[in-house]
């Protein structure tokens, strides 16, 4: 059982900085997804790809992991540079 503590990337459709502000810790899948042959689903007997925990910080995230016995990986920060232009800018 090993999990992945990250804190998630803002998405393209968002403008904003929401639900990018806590870390999450998800476990990694120990089982292959598969295709039910009748209606093409992805389905997956593993229950615990279905748990994601949020916490206020990293710290936070790494004692309780540490606490219940969960091996986990860090994942680095995504930083994302602004680009700050005049409107003008898009005539030139």
């Amino acid at each position: 059982m090993k999990a992945r503590i990250y804190r998630p990337a803002k998405t393209a459709m968002q403008s904003g900085t929401a639900n990018t502000r806590q870390w999450v810790l998800e476990y990694e899948p120990e089982h292959r997804r598969t295709i039910d042959p009748l209606m093409g689903w992805i389905s997956s007997d593993d229950m615990r790809s279905q748990v994601r925990l949020r916490f206020d910080s990293r710290d936070e995230a790494v004692a309780y992991a540490t606490r219940q016995g969960i091996a986990y990986d860090i994942q680095p920060e995504h930083h994302r540079k602004r680009h700050i232009r005049a409107y003008a800018d898009n005539f030139k």
